[in-house]
């Protein structure tokens, strides 16, 4: 065991020997810390906050009460190999949240970015590879092998299916269920989610130039309506003027890309 002399540990918290706690820490009561997990510095621990199996948990994120991170993955194939979770810095990571370590057959490893807002109930299955500023609302639950990448907002209630991948900020509307791959940018919202537009608000909100929200807007018209199979649209759309703007090269990059599962394609 290895607590820092900065630490500051409640005496009802529970820490296995074996585990690392870095400068700056705060684990509060009824808190339990597995013997391979590494806090690294100023990680807070809420009460009754479990961290388990073998996780790193980065700088400065917050684990608020009854959250569960790090635990076997709800998978019937997982055997008891050793495998891990990570998760970056800056995270906060609400109440009653639930992250798995990963699977042998998926790579071993469930990862986090940073700078991430998991809200109450959220659920981070094994295998999944999530980006930074990611924003789970509450009870959204993200199934294994998924791959969410940076700036996506993921709304209340929803799922996503195992391997299905979200491209970089994508929004995803309350109490829908992703069962198909998400275009960067893309809106998706209804109880059987289908692609319903751009994240407008999303692009806005981070300064996106004017030139690019249009390039942007006549791609998705160019996938919308555009003749042949959807793999076929992105391909004519990389040669055509909109697919100069970087934001257009990354959707079709996303598109034209490996997957395990169909693409959600415009209504």
């Amino acid at each position: 065991m290895s607590i820092d002399a900065t630490a500051e540990i409640h005496p009802s918290a529970v820490i296995e020997a074996g585990a690392t706690i870095g400068p700056d820490c705060r684990v509060g009561p009824f808190c339990v810390v597995g013997a391979d997990v590494t806090l690294a510095r100023g990680v807070v621990l809420k009460s009754h906050a479990v961290v388990t199996g073998w996780t790193e948990i980065g700088e400065e994120t917050t684990i608020f009460p009854f959250a569960n991170i790090g635990d076997i993955p709800q998978d019937l194939k997982y055997a008891g190999e050793k495998t891990r979770l990570v998760v970056g810095a800056r995270n906060r990571i609400r109440e009653g949240v639930t992250m798995n370590t990963g699977t042998a057959g998926g790579g071993g490893v469930t990862r986090v970015g940073d700078d991430g807002l998991f809200m109450a109930g959220a659920h981070v299955a094994h295998d999944v590879q999530i980006g930074n500023r990611v924003t789970l609302v509450n009870n959204a639950s993200i199934a294994g092998h998924c791959v969410i990448d940076d700036d996506v907002i993921v709304g209340g209630l929803s799922g996503v299916h195992q391997w299905v991948r979200i491209g970089r900020g994508a929004i995803i509307g309350a109490v829908t269920m992703v069962t198909n791959d998400v275009i960067p940018y893309g809106l998706v919202q209804g109880p059987r989610g289908g692609l319903d537009g751009l994240n407008l608000v999303g692009l806005k909100r981070r300064g996106v130039d004017r030139a690019d929200i249009t390039a942007l807007r006549a791609a998705y018209q160019a996938l919308a309506q555009g003749e042949g199979a959807f793999q076929d649209r992105a391909r004519r759309l990389g040669d055509s003027d909109e697919g100069q703007s970087p934001y257009v090269r990354e959707i079709v990059a996303f598109v034209l890309g490996d997957t395990d599962r169909s693409y959600l394609t415009p209504g």
